[in-house]
């Protein structure tokens, strides 16, 4: 059974994502992670994997060891710049092999030499949805979506037509960017709509665990945060440091959850950041996730 039949069956659901340790001493923490957050029953666990491809073999031991230890549903991360359809065609037949049915399609992050050696066979990530439906109908395929635009878009109009292709060249459904306003997911959603594209758009939440971090990865994704949010995370950062920026983080994320519910969100995609404890507690009072 493909993600795409388990999502439709469930609502609310909730889906996790988990970023795979480079060196194997570092397996026996982050599998401890894993196995906690398994006890929420999650409909699948997606695992990336770094820039260009890059430690693409430790993400597929990873979720193979996954699926295997936990009987999680488990999808890849797959990205394509700089890729050969020999070189992807060969990794999906691995997946299929170790028991992993799905894949995110992406472009990917650009290497900093773009050049046109770069795009080899795939220019875009509705390039790779393509290919991948067209050899092996029988894998699943998700793709990421943007409710800030993607920081290369001259406009969120031709983000949204990209994001419309994604789904037209046979995306399964979609994975937001994270975001802090509810409102532009929301408005993705609607816009999405209006042209015709009625699949399921996950959101995707970020818990905040200090405003170092929180810097970073605006910075890195080009995601904004509404400056009422922004104005109580500094002020938690000033009164208790990182441990009161957490808590803090905590409560947006639980009210974002609950907001999105009430404007009828299939389900939730909790970027865990292999975080077990704070997935937890973002998690506790919600009686749509078994508490």
């Amino acid at each position: 059974m493909k993600i795409i039949d388990r999502i439709k069956n469930k609502s609310p659901f909730l889906s996790l994502e988990f970023f795979p340790p480079k060196e194997r001493d570092q397996w026996p923490r982050f599998f401890g992670q894993v196995e906690r957050l398994a006890e929420l029953d999650p409909v699948f666990a997606s695992v990336t994997y770094g820039a260009g491809g890059s430690f693409r073999d430790n993400t597929l031991d990873i979720a193979a060891e996954m699926r295997k230890r936990f009987d999680l549903k488990v999808m890849s991360h797959l990205t394509c710049v700089g890729a050969r359809e020999k070189s992807i065609a060969e990794y999906v037949e691995r997946l299929l092999e170790a028991g992993i049915g799905d894949v995110l399609a992406l472009r990917g992050d650009m290497p900093g030499n773009d050049s046109d050696e770069i795009w080899k066979d795939f220019r875009h990530a509705s390039d790779l949805v393509e290919f991948v439906k067209e050899g092996w109908p029988e894998m699943g395929v998700a793709t990421a979506c943007y409710p800030d635009a993607h920081p290369e878009s001259p406009s969120i109009d031709d983000d949204l037509r990209w994001t419309c292709h994604k789904f037209n060249a046979g995306s399964d459904f979609a994975v937001t960017q994270l975001f802090f306003d509810v409102r532009r997911y929301r408005d993705l959603v609607r816009r999405l709509e209006s042209r015709g594209i009625t699949d399921p758009v996950l959101p995707g939440i970020l818990p905040i665990l200090s405003m170092a971090s929180l810097n970073r990865i605006l910075a890195l994704c080009g995601a904004n945060i509404p400056p009422k949010l922004y104005l109580e995370l500094q002020e938690a950062d000033q009164t208790g440091g990182d441990e009161a920026v957490r808590r803090k983080g905590v409560e947006i994320a639980r009210r974002q959850i609950r907001e999105l519910l009430d404007l009828g969100a299939p389900g939730i995609h909790l970027y865990s950041l292999n975080n077990a404890d704070v997935c937890l507690d973002i998690l506790t009072g919600l009686p749509e996730f078994g508490d």
